[in-house]
């Protein structure tokens, strides 16, 4: 698993005699292979914070479809509050350009080239919350081919032409 410490915040409670201080941590956790979820954990020291945002991470895991294992199959859009992200895929060698904890999650996703862009907020809780739901968005070919009842080379024109539109074109050329 791939841990990655995304904010601490320090926040504090006023109470009779003074402020008694805790610690708010944003945690991303990942498997490398299209797995990744995030937590968030509240205590009064940064330590148990940190364990606990992790173990709510791995309870929220969800599963995102990779091409080639390396970048995404389709652009996405996410919002959530003030926070916008866009998500695109990106050819090999392109890296993951992405800011702060969006770069965290892609780590931790195991994605090796994307492009994103964030509008609207810099609030890490709101940008991890807006790019899991541009994630939750994606699908991959074989999924949509079986929703369809469809061969996956059908989706994606690589089947070759039927008979019939073979015709088509070859009058169309003549002509």
């Amino acid at each position: 698993m791939i841990e990655k410490l995304v904010h601490i915040n320090r926040v504090s409670k006023t109470v009779k005699g003074g402020k008694r201080f805790g610690f708010a941590a944003l945690v991303v956790v990942g498997d490398g292979k299209g797995r990744a979820g995030f937590g968030h954990g509240k205590a009064r020291e940064v330590p148990e914070a940190i364990s606990k945002a992790t173990a709510a991470a791995k309870k929220a895991m969800v599963r995102v479809p990779l091409r080639d294992g390396r970048t995404l199959h389709h652009d996405g859009l996410g919002h959530f509050g003030a926070g916008r992200v866009t998500v695109r895929t990106a050819p090999a060698g392109t890296g993951i350009i992405a800011g702060g904890p969006m770069r965290a999650i892609f780590e931790s996703l195991g994605v090796a080239d994307v492009v994103t862009k964030s509008v609207g907020t810099s609030n890490p809780y709101n940008m991890i919350r807006a790019t899991f739901e541009a994630l939750k968005d994606q699908t991959s070919p074989r999924s949509v081919a079986q929703r369809r009842g469809k061969k996956v080379a059908d989706l994606l024109g690589r089947g070759g032409a039927s008979q019939a539109e073979a015709e088509a074109q070859a009058e169309a050329i003549t002509e």
